[in-house]
C-alpha cells in the first residue's frame, strides 16, 4: 500500500511531569539538561559492481543477526496517471515465486534462515529484503537477488493481490487522516506522481499481468539498486555472495528524475464528513529539500514549533486549550524535495480556533527568537531521537539509504549532532520567517461541513 505521510512524536527527557496531587496548571521543573555525547556512525564498506549496482556492508551490534535490504530507485515516481499503485501490485507479486522457487519455497527458505521476506513500494524507493540470522546472511543475499532478478510474476496470483490492495484502499478511504493526506498531496503536487496517493477502484481492478511485467521490466535493474547488509555477519562471505548473485544483472535504466513544482499559493479544501465530532486538518507549505544548507535548521525549527511533544503548537492546542489529543508537525521528504506540515484531529467546534492558534504560534516564532533554554531542550531531544534511529540494524539501513538517495555524503550523519547543536535562536526565527509564509500555505480540512465551513471563512483569502 502506498506510503502515506506519517510521523512519530517521541519526547526524550524534555517534557515536564505532573503528579497526581498537582493541579493541571502546576508542573514540576524538568531535570537539568546533560551535555549530548559525540555520535559515531559505524564504518561502512562500499562496493560498486561493474553493472553499476552498489553494495554497502556495515558491521554493527552483538546480536548474531543481519538485516539485508535491496533498495531500488523506483516506485510511484515511475507510474503514469492511470497506474497509481501499480508499483505496489508489482512488488507484492514479486513475493509469489521466482523462475526457480515457488512462493512456498521462498517462505520456507527464509524461515529456515530465521527471518521473513518483505517487499514494498514507496514514492521514490522500493525495497526487497528482511532480517535473518547472521550466519545465513550470504544465503539471504542470494535469495534477495533471485527475487529481484527472476520474479515469476504469476498471473494466477494477480486477482488475489489486487483484492488485497483493494481492501487496503477501502480502509484508507474510510478514515479521515488518509483522506486529508491524499487531498493535501493533490493540492500541493497536482498531477505529479507525488500528488496521486490513491487509485480508483476501477483503475486498481483493471491492472493486467502484462502491465505488471512491463512495469518490472522498465524499472528494475542494477543501475537503480543498492544492497545494504547491516549487523553481525561474515563480510568476506557476504561480499562474495553479492558479487556472484548480482554481477550478471542487467543495468537497466537510470533512476527517473522528475522534480515536482509544488504549489505555493493559499488554498483551502474542505471535505465533508457529515456528523463528525472531529475535524482532521493539515496545514503546510513546500520548503527546501535535504540537499539545502537550511535543511537541518528547518528541522530544528519544526521540532520547536510542532514536531515534538513539548513543542509550542502541541503545548498550546493540546495542553493549554484541550482542542486535540495528538497534534504534530513534520518535514516530509521526497528526492530533493520537502514539505512542512502541521496535522491535528481537533474537536469540530474549535476547528477555526485551532487554526487561529497554529497561525498564531507561527507568527510568534517569526516575531521573536526562542530563548536559549527552550531551544537547548529541543536540540537535545532531536539528538536523542537521532541516536535511537541509528541504534538498530533497520534504522541504520534507513539512515544510509536516505543519505545515499539524496546524495548527502557520509559527513551528513557524522556531523549531524554537531550541526544541530550549532543552530542558534536567531536561525530558528529566520527559518520561520523565510519559509512559513501563510500566503503560500495549503489547508485541508476533513470534517462536518455545516459546522466547519463558517469557521474557515477567515482563511479562504490571503491574509
Amino acid at each position: 500500500m502506498r506510503n502515506i505521510i506519517s510521523a512519530a512524536v517521541i519526547l526524550l527527557g524534555t517534557a515536564t511531569t505532573v503528579s497526581a496531587q498537582q493541579t493541571s496548571t502546576t508542573r514540576e521543573a524538568p531535570p537539568p539538561l546533560g551535555t549530548p555525547k559525540a555520535f559515531h556512525i559505524p564504518p561502512r564498506h562500499d562496493i560498486t559492481l561493474a553493472n553499476g549496482m552498489k553494495v554497502t556492508l556495515v558491521q554493527f551490534g552483538k546480536i548474531p543477526k543481519a538485516s539485508i535490504y535491496l533498495e531500488l530507485r523506483t516506485g510511484h515516481i515511475d507510474e503514469t496517471a492511470t497506474q497509481t499503485w501499480l508499483a505496489d501490485v508489482t512488488t507484492d507479486l514479486m513475493r509469489e515465486g521466482t523462475t526457480t522457487r515457488s512462493a512456498t519455497q521462498i517462505a520456507d527458505d527464509v524461515a529456515g534462515m530465521g527471518g521473513e521476506l518483505t517487499t514494498s513500494a514507496g514514492d521514490d524507493m522500493s525495497r526487497i529484503g528482511g532480517a535473518v540470522l547472521g550466519e545465513r546472511a550470504a544465503d539471504m543475499v542470494k535469495l534477495v537477488a533471485d527475487v529481484a532478478q527472476h520474479p515469476l510474476l504469476p498471473e494466477s496470483e494477480l486477482a488475489r493481490i489486487k483484492a488485497n490492495e483493494a481492501r487496503n484502499l477501502a480502509i484508507a478511504l474510510s478514515q479521515p487522516q488518509p483522506v486529508a493526506q491524499e487531498a493535501y498531496a493533490r493540492e500541493v503536487y497536482g498531477d505529479h506522481p507525488y500528488g496521486r496517493a490513491f487509485p480508483t477502484a476501477a483503475m486498481l481492478n483493471g491492472y493486467t499481468i502484462a502491465q505488471v511485467r512491463d512495469f518490472y521490466a522498465r524499472n528494475f535493474g542494477a543501475a537503480r539498486a543498492h544492497l545494504y547488509v547491516v549487523g553481525v555477519f561474515d563480510p568476506a562471505a557476504v561480499e562474495r555472495a553479492a558479487r556472484d548473485a548480482f554481477s550478471g544483472w542487467r543495468a537497466g535504466a537510470r533512476p527517473t528524475i522528475d522534480p515536482p513544482t509544488p504549489s505555493t499559493k493559499r488554498t483551502v479544501t474542505l471535505i465533508d464528513r457529515p456528523g463528525s465530532v472531529q475535524s482532521t486538518l493539515i496545514l503546510g507549505v513546500p520548503v527546501p529539500g535535504p540537499t539545502s544548507a537550511d535543511y537541518i535548521q528547518l528541522n530544528v525549527m519544526d521540532a520547536l514549533l510542532g514536531g515534538t511533544f513539548g513543542s509550542r503548537i502541541t503545548t498550546n492546542i493540546r495542553e493549554q486549550k484541550g482542542y486535540t489529543y495528538s497534534p504534530y508537525s513534520y518535514v516530509s521528504t521526497h528526492y530533493h524535495d520537502a514539505n512542512w506540515a502541521e496535522q491535528a484531529d481537533v474537536t469540530t467546534a474549535v476547528t477555526g480556533a485551532s487554526l487561529k492558534e497554529i497561525f498564531g504560534e507561527i507568527a510568534r516564532l517569526q516575531s521573536a527568537a526562542p530563548r536559549e533554554p527552550e531551544l537547548s531542550g529541543i536540540k537535545n531531544n532531536m539528538i536523542g531521537l537521532f541516536t535511537l534511529r541509528n541504534a538498530s540494524r533497520g534504522g541504520i539501513v534507513n539512515q544510509l539509504s536516505f543519505v545515499d538517495e539524496q546524495g548527502l555524503g557520509n559527513s551528513y550523519l557524522a556531523d549531524y549532532v554537531k550541526h544541530v547543536l550549532a543552530v542558534t535562536p536567531a536561525e530558528v526565527q529566520h527559518m520561520a520567517q523565510t519559509y512559513l509564509k501563510p500566503d503560500h500555505m495549503t489547508l485541508v480540512v476533513v470534517g462536518d461541513r455545516k459546522t466547519v465551513d463558517p469557521q474557515l471563512a477567515p482563511y479562504r483569502v490571503n491574509k
